[in-house]
């Protein structure tokens, strides 16, 4: 094995249990290079990288980290130049995995070079903060986060323990990558429970004809993890039908779009089928959390932890606005479908959010605002998104468009 474990942490304060994991990591069979990522003291032990290396690969050059009397900024500008400086070596082809370990500073400093390696990429960052929120350090990467238990200060019963298991699961990781997959073209695809059968219907017939699909829950992550995949050229070609994301980002639910959804279009030449499956609804939490100003309008419980709001119409011509212009910036092809008989499996004859009204609202804005030309086409689809009509319509838009 050629390529190393990059162990990182600032080690004028985790130094020694920096050199702890490292051992730990040698000792399973995997090459390591400790990184010292710290700004204050000098460090604790000898690092492979010095913190002096890793501070010059900042965009203003070392002194814009190291002569920082400000801790704060000092390891924000570090936690820039660690971007930098791991990336350069991951496309040196140095870096099979990575590894950090840190409280809530540490935490903050590593956890942007950890996302910013590409997914598949073994990565693991040992945390005081990792039994709380992760969202903001993991956003839509996928490294794990282990629960230090105790504070990362010194060498214990508990902390050796933990170190130790994080740093064999880093070496596994590494040693044990799989192989790489065949060469199969690539599909991004976006899901909800109430798309389900339209994604299943499409999604079938895609497979069978030589496409590996990735399916995406539309639970604000998804959207994003899918659009950062194609943005790395893992994904070549999107159906990205399950668009709700939206109207948790406009109206303030729990699953936002983020402000960034679609820019991929406008960046990267990918052929994309685009949606409006399930903009019905915002997601909240369990019903007794849905805002005040809500909690007149009509719900509908999913579980005991999701509740739905029906969208109104007013809300469904914002979707447009915001959504319009994002898909008119695209460099690639384009085809918006809309399905005139409903966006969800509860937006149907009978069921509790069935508005025609509202769903025409959100079509007649879109169609008014979407640009059409010669890339980017807007078809009407008179059946519901789930029905086996629109997935055929989807199908055809996606192989007119697709290359592979």
């Amino acid at each position: 094995m050629n390529k190393s474990v990059y162990a990182i942490a600032t080690m004028d304060t985790k130094g020694g249990e920096l050199l702890y994991i490292a051992d730990r990591i040698r000792a399973a069979g995997a090459p390591c290079t400790i990184v010292d990522t710290g700004t204050a003291a000098d460090p604790v032990g000898a690092p492979d990288i010095s913190r002096e290396t890793v501070a010059a690969c900042h965009p203003e050059g070392a002194r814009a980290v190291l002569e920082h009397t400000d801790r704060g900024r000092a390891v924000t500008a570090m936690s820039q130049a660690l971007v930098h400086f791991l990336l350069a070596e991951f496309h040196a082809g140095k870096v099979g995995g990575a590894i950090g370990i840190g409280g809530t500073g540490g935490t903050a400093l590593v956890a942007p070079a950890l996302r910013a390696l590409p997914v598949g990429v073994p990565k693991v960052l040992v945390s005081t903060v990792a039994s709380g929120n992760t969202l903001p350090y993991v956003g839509t990467s996928d490294f794990a986060m282990l629960n230090s238990v105790v504070d990362v200060a010194g060498l214990n019963r508990v902390s050796r323990q933990v170190l130790g298991n994080a740093a064999h699961a880093i070496a596994g990781m590494t040693l044990n990558t799989p192989p790489a997959g065949d060469d199969k073209p690539t599909a991004g695809m976006t899901m909800f429970g109430v798309t389900t059968p339209c994604i299943n219907q499409v999604r079938e017939p895609l497979e069978s004809a030589g496409w590996d699909c990735l399916v995406f829950h539309a639970t604000g992550t998804g959207g994003q993890s899918m659009e950062k995949l194609a943005y790395s050229g893992m994904i070549q070609g999107l159906l990205d039908l399950t668009t709700t994301e939206v109207a948790d980002q406009v109206v303030g639910g729990v699953f936002p779009a983020g402000p960034d959804r679609f820019r991929v279009l406008g960046e990267r030449e990918i052929p994309c089928v685009v949606s409006l499956g399930a903009l019905d609804m915002v997601n909240f939490g369990a019903r007794d959390t849905v805002p005040e100003q809500f909690r007149s309008r009509i719900l509908h419980v999913h579980n005991e932890q999701v509740t739905l709001m029906r969208t109104t119409a007013d809300e469904n011509r914002e979707f447009a606005r915001w959504m319009a212009p994002r898909l008119n910036a695209a460099k690639g092809p384009l085809t918006l479908l809309i399905p005139e008989g409903g966006v969800s499996l509860i937006d149907a004859p009978g069921q509790p959010f069935h508005d025609p009204e509202a769903d025409a609202a959100l079509f007649e804005e879109i169609t008014r605002l979407f640009e059409a030309c010669n890339e980017r086409r807007i078809i009407r689809v008179p059946h519901h998104i789930n029905d086996p009509e629109f997935a055929e319509a989807a199908l055809q838009a996606f192989n007119a468009i697709a290359v592979r």
